[in-house]
């Protein structure tokens, strides 16, 4: 069941009743007839043959209130791309497909990269970034969504619910986070939570405690009362208006969705801005903790996210150092040992299996990962991760986003 809890700083809408997807769908319908809306997909080729896209695409299929459909394919050879969009097919929106390694779009990329403004490196941030170019080259749609096209509890309702706060013009929001509770396992076929088990380590396990270790390191801080706001501050679904995609600037690394965060945070300061209970039970593939490779998994990601978090409190005038860092580091442990022990105890009373050991591995490491993000900030304070706007590259390049266009056109021809 739902609560009904406000933050100070983020409107939050609840599920507090059982009302029917129809419902929503009914008024997203009459609503996008005069403001269009348009989903984005970032996807990798390999994700064709998981366990979770057939069934979204099924799902999508029957909207009716989407006016276009943009995926952004990673990963795919020339005979890829042509299953990819064979795969994709059966949807009866207009669907346009990104063909991001192909040869148009990569002649777009290096003419970008000749001028700095291209993505740094490949990976969910690029694709995310050109199926936002098309968004805005396409010129259809006032209004886009975003999803990941790995959830295995995907359900129409998702979809309908994060766009439900952009659409209805009396709640004056121009941007929508979705949130929802991390679960795996079969966790409601007889009632009692028989082998579930709770999910979602790096914002239980890193980025809770480690905002609650920062704003008792550094003092109270406006934008770290803003990110604690959010329930789910990872979630990969989000909604917003025009408006704001051609001044976004995305984030290339695994700090994507604290990126966009900071971003909405820099226009809107909160205002504006809500997050909307999106799913019951939320599920999709993990990565591994990757303790041996600083490179790779929630190693590399624990150290991005931390890094992002950094980047913003210095842009806000926040004097960070090793001393601050190493403060936080012991500060930021014992919150979050006392997390395990609380989820420990929550998992128990609700049947589910919780792995002690693993959970303490994962704060340990993400413990070293806050030091190693704080050396790497100190060491190259002028990194740039953020992807330049649209508006910017469209100044630089003139016609770019027709090229896009054209390119992309020809690709789905």
């Amino acid at each position: 069941m739902a609560d009904f809890q406000q933050h100070e700083s983020i409107a939050t809408l609840h599920r507090l009743s059982d009302r029917p997807v129809e419902s929503f769908e009914a008024d997203l319908f009459e609503r996008s007839r005069r403001s269009p809306i348009a989903l984005i997909i970032p996807a990798l080729y390999s994700e064709l043959g998981g366990p979770a896209l057939g069934h979204i695409v099924d799902e999508i299929a029957k909207i009716t209130y989407l006016d276009e459909i943009i995926i952004g394919i990673d990963r795919a050879n020339a005979a890829e791309f042509a299953e990819a969009k064979q795969f994709f097919a059966r949807l009866p929106q207009r669907t346009r497909l990104l063909w991001n390694d192909g040869p148009r779009l990569r002649d777009i990329d290096e003419q970008l990269a000749d001028r700095v403004l291209a993505p740094a490196e490949p990976g969910k941030g690029r694709n995310v970034w050109y199926c936002l170019g098309y968004f805005l080259a396409s010129g259809r749609c006032e209004n886009v969504a975003l999803h990941d096209a790995d959830i295995l509890t995907y359900d129409r309702g998702m979809l309908a619910r994060l766009l439900y706060p952009i659409l209805d013009p009396t709640f004056g929001y121009s941007f929508s986070k979705g949130y929802y509770y991390r679960a795996s396992g079969d966790v409601s076929a007889d009632g009692l939570g028989a082998n579930g088990r709770m999910n979602g380590r790096v914002v239980r396990l890193l980025v809770t405690p480690l905002l609650r270790a920062l704003r008792a390191t550094i003092g109270e801080h406006h934008y770290l009362r803003y990110l604690d706001g959010f329930r789910y501050p990872l979630a990969g679904e989000f909604a917003m208006k025009l408006d704001m995609t051609r001044s976004i600037r995305i984030p290339s690394d695994w700090g994507l969705e604290i990126g966009v965060l900071s971003e909405v945070y820099r226009i809107y300061q909160g205002r504006r801005i809500c997050q909307v209970d999106i799913a019951d039970r939320y599920d999709h593939k993990h990565q591994e903790l990757s303790v041996e490779n600083a490179n790779a998994g929630l190693h590399k990601m624990s150290r991005d996210i931390a890094k992002a978090i950094y980047r913003k409190l210095a842009i806000d005038g926040t004097v960070l150092g090793t001393e601050t860092f190493r403060t936080v580091k012991a500060v930021y442990y014992r919150n979050a040992l006392d997390l395990v022990s609380h989820y420990r105890n929550d998992a128990s009373f609700n049947g589910f299996d919780f792995d002690l050991h693993a959970e303490e591995t994962a704060v340990e490491l993400f413990a070293a990962a806050i030091m190693e993000a704080g050396d790497e900030f100190l060491n190259d304070p002028m990194e740039t991760p953020f992807i330049p706007n649209w508006s910017r590259v469209q100044s630089a390049v003139d016609g770019v986003l027709e090229q896009l266009y054209d390119a992309v056109e020809l690709d789905n021809a």
